[in-house]
This record gives structure tokens, C-alpha cells and sequence, in this order.
């Protein structure tokens, strides 16, 4: 058992790399902005390390700059993380049942777009281990990436700056072509759910809602209907994993 999960972190190590990698490098403008409020390269740091989520950190760094209130923090920052009460509840149905409360509470302390991307597209039961060692290197990298931001990110061209953040729609797109290539309902998903955000930020009355929750109300939507259609079966039991990391 303890092999399977050594096996099972270093190979979410490895998984974690390029997203470490990618956060680091984005994290430089998050930094920028949280100097602006007042903060400490620490205090930035800190954040990163405790929330690692770009949109609702960004949201706070704003309220703290404009002397906001705790409840406008606290409303904002729920708004812009919404969607990750959906990863998460779709992660659950990629752990065993068996998985304790404890580790399915560390797991979704850092669910992101990209952790959650590589997590879902691991075939079969999704092992604790695994997704402790794909966080290793994006909190690394996001924290630290956010501390540096703070101390010396006003030093880099703006340009620069702004093309490193390509580095994670790369990514993205790394998470999304193989189970697309594979599957032809994924790839139709895919190519329905980009037509249709792309027409969401075109319209007028949904376009007046936030970036996160118009992402939300695709999900369910696009989610419910792909279910209802053409459900996946559960994976089955691996006799090998009976256990593992699971208590």
C-alpha cells in the first residue's frame, strides 16, 4: 500500500510540474496587484498559498485597495470561486467510496481549473495521493510567483508581464486534446461549451453577469444534458488500490 501511494504522488508530481510552472510565471501580475493595495510581499505570499485561486484573490486584493468591508470581501470572493463547489462535487465521484472525510477535506483545498483538469482526466479512481502530489508545485509556484510579483514585478515590462499568462491556456488546451481525440462526445463538448461562453459574453443579459458565474450555469447546463444523454459508467474497483490512501 505505501508503494502504490509513493507511485501515486510522484506521478501527481510529475502531472503538477508544467502547472507549476504556468502559476508561477502568472502569478507575477497577482503580485503586482497586491502590492498596489498595501500588501506585503509576505502577506501576498500568504494569500496565494492559503486561497490559490487567481480571480477571487484578485477580487480581495481590490476590496483591500478600495477600503471595502469584510462582508464585500467575503460576497466577491464567493462569487468569483463558485465554480469550485462544482469541480468539487465532481471530484467526489472520481474518489472510492472508501476515501476518508479527512483526505476528501485536504483534496479540495486546492481544486483549480488546471488541478481539477488533470484530476478528472486520470482514468479510473482518483487517489488521494495523487492529487497531493499534483498540488506540491502549483502552491510552490503560485506563492511564491505572488511574493516575488510584490518585490520586484514593477521591474518587468508591462508586454511581458501579460504574455506570460499564454502559458496557461496552453495548458489547457494539453488537459482537453487527448480525452477529445479520443472520445467524440468530449470533443462536441468542448467545442459546445466554447460557442457557447463565447456567446454568453456576447448577449446582452447574460453577458452582465460575472465571468465565474456564467461559467457555473454552462457547467450545469452543459453537464446535465451531456448526463442525461450519454452517462458514464463508474469506473471499476481496482483490487490493487482496495484501501489505499483511502483511510
Amino acid at each position: 500500500m505505501r508503494e502504490t501511494n509513493r507511485t501515486e504522488f510522484l506521478q501527481g508530481l510529475r502531472d503538477g510540474l508544467p502547472i507549476g510552472l504556468g502559476y508561477f510565471a502568472v502569478s507575477f501580475t497577482l503580485g503586482i496587484t497586491a502590492r498596489r493595495a498595501g500588501l506585503t510581499a509576505f502577506q501576498a505570499a500568504l494569500a496565494s498559498f492559503l486561497t490559490n485561486a487567481s480571480a477571487g484573490e484578485a477580487a480581495g486584493f481590490t476590496v483591500i485597495a478600495e477600503g471595502g468591508s469584510y462582508l464585500t470581501m467575503a460576497i466577491m470572493i464567493l462569487v468569483a470561486n463558485a465554480r469550485y463547489l462544482l469541480m468539487s462535487t465532481a471530484l467526489t465521484q472520481k474518489l472510492r467510496p472508501e476515501t476518508s472525510i479527512l483526505n476528501r477535506l485536504i483534496i479540495g483545498y486546492d481544486v483549480t481549473d488546471e488541478i481539477f483538469g488533470v484530476s478528472i482526466a486520470r482514468p479510473g479512481w482518483l487517489c488521494p495521493f495523487y492529487s497531493y502530489g499534483v498540488f506540491v508545485l502549483p502552491l510552490i509556484g503560485w506563492s511564491s510567483g505572488t511574493y516575488l510579483g510584490v518585490m520586484m514585478g514593477n521591474l518587468l515590462p508591462a508586454n511581458l508581464v501579460s504574455a506570460l499568462s499564454v502559458g496557461l491556456y496552453g495548458m489547457f488546451i494539453a488537459i482537453i486534446i487527448p480525452p477529445a481525440r479520443k472520445e467524440r462526445v468530449i470533443a462536441v463538448l468542448v467545442a459546445l461549451s466554447m460557442l457557447l461562453s463565447y456567446a454568453c459574453a456576447r448577449l446582452p443579459v447574460v453577458s452582465g453577469l460575472s465571468s465565474g458565474t456564467r461559467i457555473i450555469l454552462l457547467t450545469v447546463l452543459i453537464a446535465a444534458g451531456a448526463a442525461l444523454l450519454r452517462p458514464v459508467k463508474a469506473p471499476e474497483r481496482d483490487p490493487n488500490f482496495e484501501g489505499g490512501g483511502g483511510q
